[in-house]
């Protein structure tokens, strides 16, 4: 489909939908599809780094000494905010310098013409045509101007990325100018960023999680960011902490993720850390936010190492992976090259399936075997098909 007649059945929908002929036409003004953005889409940060490669780049030793500055710089502020909505200076800063490292990288792209042209493209249609009419409401309503929307590639907007559906729904003025300015006022982002996680569900009488020890027998199916048990049960399985101190948290659910493997850090992780998780749905980024915030509170790096010979597949590999998977019967959606959370499963219960240890780690030699009898089993079907 043209961008063109894409463009006229969206405009179409949007003038249904109420939006006002002119504000449409004011959006849309010269407007065409951005080669940059669908670039940066292929390859997300989240999904074409190793764990410890992105942990890196997150909690750098610069980051954190900025952090500390920062939490101390706004010390009375974010006391205030946390008062009111209950979360952790901390955590907050935490996101801030991940998403914009500090309000520094906020993004230069057009947020209408970024988000028109991944509707466009339609890898994933539905949720960047329902931002776009966020957006545009937001213009519709007179709270900014076309040229006023400026974010990342993906539509994200101000400190702390907020896209256009959640700056709706959550922005607000923490200065008391009357506007809910997250590009320019850091009282109003840091408000807008606690009332977000408030509403999520954030619980201030829990942390988010910690770096935890597994013992040698532990059984790496159970690793797994949809599976919880209770606190006492990890207990009684073997889990310790980081430093070999028992658990503590009884009966508070929590799940086991090893976002490099069974050789690399394992983390107990709490009913919080989904809230983090649902801010950005990347295992990577939710468990480089919840450490961030520790080391900015002045806890020690990581006891875990990367395992040997981690390094960062080329996405065409991780297509084949999933395809492979696919055809074997483990479903996880539309190959997209992009390792999140559903791949991880489907490779988790492929491994458990054949005996192989179940870490939801794919390395080259694992994508091979997938590869290899995923291909076996496609000339077994056409055999049956022709027939004796």
């Amino acid at each position: 489909m043209s961008f063109e007649t894409w463009r006229e059945a969206f405009s179409a929908q949007a003038l249904a939908l109420g939006l006002a002929p002119s504000t449409l036409d004011a959006a849309f003004e010269g407007v065409s599809p951005l080669p940059r953005v669908l670039a940066l889409d292929r390859r997300q940060a989240e999904y074409t780094r190793t764990f410890f490669d992105y942990l890196t780049a997150g909690v750098s030793p610069a980051r954190i000494t900025r952090g500390r500055e920062l939490l101390q710089r706004h010390a009375r502020l974010l006391a205030d905010v946390g008062c009111r909505h209950g979360v952790p200076a901390e955590l907050l800063v935490a996101l801030w310098a991940m998403e914009t490292d500090y309000g520094t990288q906020t993004g230069g792209f057009p947020v209408i013409a970024a988000l028109a042209t991944l509707a466009w493209d339609g890898r994933r249609r539905d949720f960047f045509t329902a931002e776009l009419i966020e957006a545009l409401r937001i213009v519709d309503s007179g709270q900014a101007a076309p040229a006023d929307l400026t974010g990342s590639w993906a539509g994200a907007m101000g400190q702390p990325q907020f896209m256009p559906s959640t700056y709706r729904r959550y922005a607000r003025d923490g200065d008391g100018d009357g506007r809910a300015d997250i590009w320019h006022s850091v009282a109003d982002a840091l408000e807008s960023a606690a009332r977000y996680l408030s509403a999520a569900g954030w619980n201030p009488e829990q942390g988010w999680g910690s770096e935890v020890l597994l013992p040698p027998d532990f059984p790496l199916a159970q690793a797994r960011l949809g599976l919880t048990k209770a606190i006492d049960e990890w207990d009684q399985l073997g889990v310790l902490g980081a430093a070999g101190e028992p658990l503590a948290g009884g009966e508070t659910l929590g799940s086991i993720v090893l976002p490099a493997g069974a050789q690399g850090s394992a983390f107990l992780v709490l009913p919080n850390f989904q809230v983090i998780y649902a801010w950005n749905r990347s295992l990577y980024y939710a468990l480089t936010v919840g450490y961030l915030s520790d080391r900015l509170r002045g806890a020690g790096p990581l006891i875990g190492r990367p395992p040997p010979g981690d390094q960062a597949l080329p996405r065409a590999r991780v297509i084949v992976m999933q395809q492979g998977l696919k055809a074997l019967g483990f479903e996880l959606g539309e190959p997209d090259g992009m390792i999140g959370v559903r791949t991880r499963d489907a490779l988790q219960d492929y491994q458990q399936a054949r005996g192989l240890p179940a870490d939801a780690y794919p390395t080259a030699e694992l994508i091979a075997r997938i590869e290899q009898e995923a291909g076996q089993a496609d000339q077994e079907r056409a055999g049956r098909a022709v027939g004796p």
